[in-house]
């Protein structure tokens, strides 16, 4: 059974090799992730240091699987990452769905969320739960050296429906 937590200081390391090992897999075709490894860890690494506290994690069989984080603490979210080895398991889903209950808790309307336009895996993913393609945009990456197409993706929450036989006046 999975289940959602904040994150913890002392497992940055941890949350680190996950992302790191999801955003491998994601970029593949599109960056050489061996040149990039390093950049890429060290941007993790940076990231959980300042924002660990902001960081919600999956566990699976008692581990760490995956993260999710809201950044800005508004309606985009700004990582999704869960263990290649446990990817299409529905644990993307439920911590997706846990987001977009903050999300709408905290008065946002929408969720927002970007990945570069051949992250086909990533796009349907979210494509699947009810998102739209928003907008594509080419921007140079100094990092890659390279323009990159991103797409965003948007989706309008809702206030979960009421139970039967409730009125609300």
């Amino acid at each position: 059974m999975a289940e959602i937590r904040p994150a913890r200081e002392e497992e940055i390391l941890v949350l680190t090799a996950i992302g790191l090992e999801a955003w491998e897999k994601a970029v593949s075709g599109v960056a050489d992730a061996q040149a990039m490894r390093r950049v890429a860890e060290l941007a993790f690494l940076s990231f959980l240091r300042s924002k660990w506290f902001s960081v919600s994690v999956i566990e699976f069989g008692g581990e760490a699987a995956g993260w999710a984080a809201r950044e800005d603490n508004d309606g985009h979210i700004s990582d999704l990452w869960i263990r290649p080895a446990v990817q299409r398991n529905g644990l993307g889903s439920v911590l997706l769905a846990e987001l977009e209950r903050r999300i709408l808790v905290e008065g946002f309307e929408a969720s927002v969320i970007k990945t570069h336009s051949q992250n086909t895996p990533a796009i349907s993913f979210f494509r699947k739960h009810g998102y739209s393609i928003s907008w594509l945009s080419t921007a140079y990456a100094p990092k890659l050296d390279r323009d990159v197409e991103s797409v965003g993706l948007s989706k309008l929450l809702e206030e979960p429906a009421a139970q039967s036989g409730q009125q609300w006046f």
